[in-house]
């Protein structure tokens, strides 16, 4: 495992971020022993979000954190603000403080290790925003926060407005990258860097820390994907795979992963990680394994290098 660090962290970040999406109350013991394998493989960090499982998520993963006593030893990444269908504009200071405090009370946490606003809300001024966050690191809830879903120009903001004001700014981001491009957002709301240049030119200057979700594209580079079976897949999230990433120029990337896959005896999903990790960015790919197999033959990719050239190369 390669570890990294973010600042107000005391802890090392696993570059290779589990996602607890898969999490829920009908199959706890399994989840339970899901995690404990994959913390053994080295991975220290953990993603949540309150709106996770119905609202079920933070209790299960605090539950497994606080039985096994390594609250020290692992980084829990929590999200809020997000909108619900009763209250679409969730980003604001008030919805900010009590998903913070309801989050705390479902992990049964003193604080969270790095929390991210889940969505952005434009219309919104950063000044309040970045004012609330720093009152809730300041109390001690969180040690750290960012935004899930960000625009860099809004990132931006955001942390101009907190050197004017002698606040701490956005320590890390977290939009979708990976190989595939998107043919429309999956939510609404969603960022994607994947095919955004001028993005990705910010974040190579500014090295910000990205924890990019959805790194190997919602599975559809697991190989289940093809041109003439979009239309059969009835699982939501499988559905959703489809109409995101099933367009032409992504089966040709997808062609190419398998061409090289093939010549250096590596999956499919090895290739496409190993792509998420070897740009000039600095990287941490959030994924959502269900076993600790399939989280070894991620970390195996961590170790493939990748020249520039190849790495152009897949893109096509």
């Amino acid at each position: 495992m390669r570890y990294g660090n973010v600042p107000g962290i005391d802890k090392p970040i696993s570059r290779l971020v589990q996602g607890t999406l898969m999490i829920s109350p009908d199959k706890v013991e399994w989840g339970f022993d899901l995690l404990d394998s994959i913390r053994a493989l080295g991975c220290t960090t953990f993603d949540t979000a309150r709106v996770y499982g119905g609202g079920t998520n933070e209790g299960i993963v605090g539950k497994w954190v606080n039985s096994r006593g390594i609250r020290d030893q692992v980084v829990i990444i929590g999200k809020g603000a997000h909108p619900s269908k009763d209250n679409p504009k969730r980003v604001t200071p008030e919805a900010i403080d009590a998903d913070i405090r309801k989050s705390l009370e479902s992990f049964e946490f003193d604080y969270i290790d790095l929390y991210l606003l889940h969505r952005d809300d434009p219309e919104v001024p950063v000044g309040p925003i970045i004012d609330m966050l720093n009152e809730q690191k300041s109390a001690g809830r969180i040690h750290a926060f960012g935004g899930s879903n960000w625009s860099h120009e809004r990132l931006q903001a955001a942390n101009d407005y907190a050197a004017a004001h002698g606040l701490v700014p956005f320590a890390c981001s977290s939009p979708n990258f990976s190989l595939a491009e998107q043919a429309q957002p999956p939510w609404s709301g969603c960022i994607s860097i994947s095919n955004d240049a001028a993005a990705k030119a910010w974040y190579q200057a500014n090295q910000m820390p990205i924890f990019a979700w959805s790194s190997l594209a919602g599975g559809f580079f697991s190989g289940r994907f093809r041109r003439d079976n979009l239309t059969t897949f009835t699982d939501y999230f499988d559905a959703l795979c489809a109409t995101t990433y099933g367009i032409e120029p992504n089966f040709q990337r997808l062609e190419r992963v398998q061409q090289l896959g093939t010549d250096m005896g590596l999956t499919v999903a090895q290739v496409a990680m190993a792509y998420v990790l070897n740009q000039s960015l600095n990287m941490y790919a959030i994924v959502g394994c269900n076993s600790a197999a399939e989280f070894q033959q991620n970390m195996d990719a961590m170790t493939l290098d990748l020249t520039p050239d190849r790495v152009a190369w897949l893109v096509g």
